[in-house]
């Protein structure tokens, strides 16, 4: 149902402005523990890295939260209590104005008035938060929990358990000023529709706002809102214009709760991604590959068979023959669901791997792809952190490290350059990136021939020992954990705060080539690591 980000913002509590970085944006927790310390400057790279990288991810983010409002918006036209408000509506407009040209301006103004409404809702929840609190909402454990919840009792109340409704007092008070004429009356009517389909739009607005708000994009929730909203307001205006146009709507029925149905289970399946995240990032052990991917069969499997009629809710009304769209969107259930039961024996499932838990998760894998099995002591030393990362962050068949100097210490010795892969457990793109570009051969060569991997993860919760514990001198705030000391060198190091971000050094921590993001074409991919390769060794 909604769109997903192109770059994960996994720091908590950063800020980023205009594509750079401030000292005073790193928002870590504080303590009053002065222990001081910071990665060995011969050991970072300079801060030659692409400052307009944030920027530009972050701009790709908004975009997807804005087509996420506009999904969001055209679902809520389906719902039982908007739809049929459609015709009554616009007739008003075009009956009760004294000209055609009057009843047009008068849509076009109750539709600008629902922009404003919901845009303000949004700008509220971001004035209310602050877009520090919205940044640590991607990754703060307590709060993917809570939003799970909301998403479960969304859910539940398009299933028909209850509605989520307004007090009718109010509703009643704003439905009367609504009577009032010229501009007032209009806004008021607007407000009205606002309220009075509330029970149908919460758990839609609900949900958009939950998704905007973990991307932790400030102006996430206006810009969701923004999507939504026009949705809404388009048909108002646009059959205002054309009345003759209502005439080919299909008429209310019980069709409108099957729409409601159909989206609570898309709330379900959504509700299990934030769980995910909760449960990759506090190491909970509960959703892995398989287990998600089962959840998912049996509430897809559900909505197929709801689609067909096999199963009904109280509310539902008897479905005496299947339509042709209904018929259709069954169909495309189920291929949907045949397509994911290959994943429960390894299958990539390339199409949604940025959903899924990552492959390494997986207890039971057939697959023949990239590798199998552990690979965590190939070289025959014991990886920091390995114990972490190794067996549930990392694809299959590599063999990187989770320590930066560790692995500078190893590419000294082999005389190879490291790159470094600043990734996340909650990091959508570095799942399509493992599962898609990672997976050819020729880069999974690469990498593991040519390159010293440094899998550094920026979200991890692990706390670090109380004598690895430091105050930043980048951020002056306290570095409690093993993502926060990876995210703080992300930002002072390479001025980026978007993951997957791929860095190839040297083993004096030089930078070779330009960073990269996430690059779905696998050719730029692989050139971009042979590049680094080219430069090491023209360097040497």
């Amino acid at each position: 149902m909604f769109a997903q980000q192109d770059s994960t913002a996994n720091m908590e509590g950063i800020e980023f402005t205009d594509g750079t970085i401030s000292p005073d944006s790193l928002s870590f927790e504080e303590s009053p523990d002065t222990v001081t310390a910071s990665v060995d400057s011969s050991k970072t790279v300079a801060a030659t890295a692409n400052a307009g990288d944030s920027a530009k991810n972050g701009k790709k983010s908004l975009w997807s939260i804005f087509i996420a409002g506009l999904v969001g918006g055209f679902a809520a036209l389906l719902m039982p209590c908007i739809f049929p408000m459609l015709p009554l509506t616009v007739s008003f407009f075009t009956k009760q104005s004294g000209s055609r040209a009057s009843g047009i301006s008068k849509a076009l103004l109750y539709g600008l008035f629902i922009i404003v409404i919901y845009v303000a809702l949004g700008m509220i929840i971001t004035i209310a938060f602050g877009s520090d609190a919205l940044n640590a909402l991607s990754t703060n454990g307590i709060f993917n929990f809570i939003f799970f919840l909301l998403l479960v009792v969304f859910a539940a109340s398009f299933f028909g358990a209850f509605e989520i409704t307004l007090p009718s007092s109010f509703v009643n008070k704003m439905d009367a000023k609504s009577d009032k004429g010229g501009l007032i009356g209009l806004f008021f009517m607007a407000f009205s529709l606002s309220l009075v389909s509330f029970s149908c739009t919460g758990p839609i607005i609900g949900t958009l706002l939950v998704e905007a708000a973990s991307k932790g994009e400030r102006l996430g929730p206006a810009i969701g809102m923004l999507g939504f909203s026009i949705a809404l307001a388009i048909p108002f205006g646009l059959f205002a214009m054309f009345p003759s146009m209502l005439k080919s709507l299909p008429k209310s029925g019980g069709w409108l709760n099957s729409v409601k149905v159909v989206l609570g289970f898309l709330e379900l399946a959504l509700a299990l991604k934030f769980l995910s995240n909760v449960d990759l990032a506090y190491h909970w052990n509960w959703l892995d590959r398989e287990v998600f991917l089962s959840l998912w069969i049996v509430v897809f499997g559900l909505m197929g068979l709801y689609l067909i009629g096999k199963i009904k809710f109280s509310h539902d009304s008897d479905l005496k023959f299947l339509s042709v769209p209904r018929t259709i969107l069954a169909i495309v259930v189920f291929s949907f669901v045949v397509y994911m039961i290959p994943g429960l024996w390894g299958a990539p499932l390339k199409s949604i791997s940025a959903f899924l838990p990552p492959s390494a998760t997986q207890d039971f894998d057939l697959s023949t792809g990239v590798g199998s099995g552990s690979a965590a002591h190939t070289d025959g030393k014991v990886k920091k952190y390995a114990e972490i990362f190794h067996e549930r962050g990392t694809p299959k068949g590599f063999d990187p490290y989770y320590d930066y100097d560790q692995a500078l210490a190893t590419a000294k010795e082999l005389n190879k350059p490291v790159l470094i892969d600043f990734t996340g457990w909650n990091c959508v793109n570095c799942r399509k990136m493992e599962a898609n570009v990672w997976t050819d051969p020729a880069v999974a060569k690469l990498l593991k021939e040519e390159f010293v991997m440094a899998e550094l993860f920026v979200d991890d919760k692990t706390e670090l020992p109380a004598n690895e514990q430091y105050v930043s001198k980048y951020s002056n705030k306290k570095i409690k954990t093993i993502g926060n000391k990876n995210s703080d060198f992300q930002a002072s190091s390479f001025n980026s705060n978007s993951q997957p971000l791929y860095v190839i050094v040297d083993p004096n921590g030089q930078i070779l080539v330009p960073q990269s993001g996430a690059n779905y074409n696998v050719e730029q991919y692989k050139a971009f690591l042979q590049s680094g390769v080219d430069a090491f060794k023209k360097k040497n």
